[in-house]
């Protein structure tokens, strides 16, 4: 009989590396994870602008003496004023969800997440784009996080179709915009 040598054991876990426990919250967490934004954004801005500038001028010539005596008295004066004043504020608000895709995860942990919605309403298509870094840490129990705690955020309203095509400036005021 011969001496056999000893078999070594390896644990090999049953679900695999995608695992999630079940008792654990759903929170994206890896590249292709959904997560959706709630969108809040307030955006305000006022200016008041005011300046003026005044300025004035004598200039008084003697009678002229000598060969210079044809030369009449005269004095001269002007005066410039100027004043301006305006004002402009801006309000912009915008609200709503929309659900994105994680791209890519930092070394750090972060994810770098994007997405767009589209609505089409009686031919108008109304499009929000987002994209962002998040921080895992910021994600709610309910795979939330709110658009104020998305760094780097670039967000878009756009749409498309006859309601949208009204609201833009014509080609003839837009040539006159430039021109003056």
């Amino acid at each position: 009989m011969g001496i056999t040598s000893p078999q070594t054991a390896g644990a090999v876990s049953l679900w695999g590396d995608g695992y999630r426990n079940i008792f654990t919250d759903r929170k994206a967490s890896q590249v292709g994870d959904i997560l959706t934004i709630l969108i809040s954004e307030t955006a305000s801005t006022s200016t008041t602008k005011s300046s003026s500038n005044s300025k004035s001028g004598s200039q008084t010539l003697n009678a002229g003496t000598g060969i210079f005596g044809f030369l009449a008295a005269a004095s001269a004066s002007g005066s410039d004023e100027f004043k301006a004043d305006g004002s402009a504020t801006n309000t912009n608000r915008a609200s709503g969800t929309v659900t994105v895709t994680v791209k890519e995860v930092m070394p750090n942990g972060n994810l770098i997440v994007e997405g767009t919605q589209s609505i089409w309403n009686n031919k108008n298509e109304h499009k929000i784009t987002l994209e962002g870094m998040v921080r895992p840490e910021d994600i709610s129990y309910r795979n939330t996080i709110p658009s104020s705690k998305v760094a780097d955020a670039t967000l878009k309203f756009d749409g498309k179709g006859p309601l949208n095509a009204k609201q833009r400036q014509g080609i003839l005021t837009q040539i006159f915009n430039i021109l003056f």
